[in-house]
C-alpha cells in the first residue's frame, strides 16, 4: 500500500511590496549566461530577493563559491531576525503560472517525505527521478545546503493524473481562497498568482490524495517493475541534495526519531501531467566525428522491426525513416540512447543534444555525421517508462523552455 507522501507545510512569504524582485528563476537556468545573473542582481538591489538566497550553478565550484555561500547563510538568517516572512502553518499554495504563450499552468506547493524519494538507478520509491542523477553534481549543492537555515525550491514534482482529481477542484476553488501574491516575474519570466490552501481545503485535497494514492497501481497493470506515485520532472539534483543533507543528518543521529525533523521534507511544486500547459519536447541526438554509415546500419541491423516507434535519420544529404522494436522499451529515447550508448563505447563518435528540428538537420549535413529526430514523447509515456525501463536516459524530453522554469518564491525552514 502506498502512503501519502506530499504533505501540507508551514510556508514562509516575504513581507514585500514588490515579489518581482523578490522572485528569481532556478539556479541551473543561464548557466553559460552570466549576463543574465548581474542583470537579475542589478534588478533586485539591495532589495529582498531570492538573488541573495541562491548560487547560480554558473558559480558552483568556483573561487568565489566559499564565500558567496557564507553570505548566502548570513543573509538568510538576517531575513529571520528581520521578521521578513508571514508563517503559513500545516498550508499548500496553490499556483498559477501565465506562460509566454499565454497558457496558465498550475500548481500546488507543499512538502515530499524525502524517505518516499531514491533516484538511484532501479528505485521503487513512490517519488523517482526520471532521469539519471549525476551525483558529482550533489557535493557542491550540499557545500550550499548543509548549513543554510531556509530552503526555497525549483522543483517540479509531476503526478500522471489523467482525470484531474488533485489540483484540479482547487483551481475550482480558488475565488473562495486567499490570494497571496500577484505580480509579474522579472527577466521575461512571465506572471504568477498564489492562492492560500489551508483548514477545510487542504484536508480536502489530502482525501483526494490518499484515494489517489492507494488506487495508483491499478493504472499500470501489465507493465513490469513497481509502480510509482510522483517523478521529479525539474529540479532531481536539487532534490538529490535535500536527500543527501537528509542522510547525514540520520548518520549523524542513528537510532533517534526524525520523523518531525524539518530536514526530512523538501519543499515542491507538484504539477499534473496531463495540464494542458505542461509541454513536453523533445531532445534530439546527433553523432558526429562517427563512421555515420556503419552506425546507421548497426541501428538497422539491432532496434528495428517492421512497425513501432518511428524515427527520422538524416546523414548529409541523405534521409529516412526507421521503426524502433517497441518490445524493447517503452520510449524510443530509451532504446536509441542505450544503444548509443554501447556503441560509443566501442566506436569513434561523440553525441549533441539538440532541441530543434531545423538545427539537427544542419548539424546531420556536416561530414561524418548522423542525426536521429526523435518523436514527441506522448505524456502517458512518462510514468510507464520510468516504470517499465528504470531511470530514463539524461537528455530524455524538455519541459518547457528556460524563461518557463519554476522561480524561488516560497520557502521553509529546514532546522529545529
Amino acid at each position: 500500500m502506498h502512503q501519502n507522501c506530499f504533505l501540507p507545510a508551514e510556508i514562509l512569504l516575504p513581507k514585500v511590496e514588490d515579489m518581482s524582485k523578490w522572485a528569481v528563476i532556478a539556479c541551473d537556468q543561464f548557466s553559460s549566461q552570466p549576463a543574465y545573473w548581474d542583470r537579475v542582481r542589478a534588478y533586485a538591489g539591495d532589495a529582498p530577493s531570492t538573488i541573495h538566497l541562491i548560487l547560480p550553478e554558473a558559480q558552483l565550484g568556483t573561487e568565489q563559491e566559499p564565500a558567496l555561500t557564507e553570505e548566502i547563510n548570513r543573509t538568510m538568517a538576517a531575513y529571520l531576525e528581520q521578521d521578513l516572512f508571514t508563517v503559513y502553518p500545516n498550508s499548500f499554495v496553490y499556483v498559477e503560472r501565465t506562460l509566454q504563450s499565454g497558457a496558465i499552468r498550475k500548481g500546488l506547493v507543499g512538502m515530499v517525505d524525502l524517505e518516499a524519494y531514491d533516484y538511484s538507478m532501479g528505485s521503487t520509491s513512490n517519488i523517482r527521478a526520471t532521469e539519471k542523477t549525476v551525483v558529482e553534481r550533489i557535493p557542491p549543492r550540499m557545500r550550499v545546503r548543509k548549513n543554510a537555515p531556509l530552503e526555497f525550491p525549483h522543483i517540479l514534482m509531476l503526478a500522471d493524473d489523467h482525470d484531474k482529481v488533485l489540483i484540479e477542484p482547487i483551481t475550482a476553488q480558488k475565488d473562495h481562497l486567499k490570494k497571496l501574491y500577484d505580480c509579474m516575474l522579472m527577466e521575461d519570466g512571465g506572471h504568477i498568482a498564489g492562492w492560500l490552501v489551508d483548514g477545510a481545503e487542504a484536508q480536502a485535497f489530502m482525501d483526494r490524495l490518499t484515494a489517489y494514492t492507494q488506487h495508483v497501481d491499478e493504472k499500470y497493470t501489465g507493465l513490469p517493475g513497481t509502480p510509482m506515485v510522483f517523478a521529479v520532472g525539474d529540479g532531481n539534483h536539487s532534490l538529490a541534495t535535500a536527500k543527501a543533507c537528509y542522510e547525514e543528518l540520520k548518520k549523524a543521529h542513528p537510532g533517534e526519531d526524525l520523523s518531525q525533523h524539518p530536514a526530512r521534507y523538501a519543499l515542491v511544486e507538484l504539477e499534473n501531467i496531463h495540464d494542458a500547459a505542461q509541454e513536453f519536447a523533445p531532445i534530439h541526438r546527433v553523432i558526429v566525428k562517427t563512421d555515420a554509415p556503419a552506425l546507421l546500419k548497426a541501428v538497422q541491423d539491432n532496434l528495428c522491426a517492421e512497425s513501432g516507434f518511428p524515427v527520422e535519420w538524416y546523414m548529409g544529404k541523405d534521409h529516412g525513416t526507421i521503426y524502433l522494436d517497441q518490445s524493447k522499451g517503452q520510449l524510443a529515447v530509451g532504446i536509441l540512447q542505450s544503444f548509443l550508448d554501447q556503441y560509443l563505447a566501442q566506436h569513434d563518435g561523440e553525441t549533441d543534444y539538440i532541441h530543434g528540428d531545423a538545427d539537427l538537420m544542419e548539424l546531420a549535413a556536416q561530414d561524418n555525421a548522423i542525426g536521429f529526430l526523435l518523436p514527441v514523447m506522448e505524456k502517458s509515456q512518462l510514468f510507464r517508462g520510468v516504470i517499465a525501463d528504470g531511470i530514463l536516459p539524461r537528455k530524455t524530453f524538455s519541459m518547457g523552455h528556460a524563461r518557463e522554469k519554476r522561480y524561488y518564491l516560497e520557502g521553509r525552514k529546514i532546522v529545529k
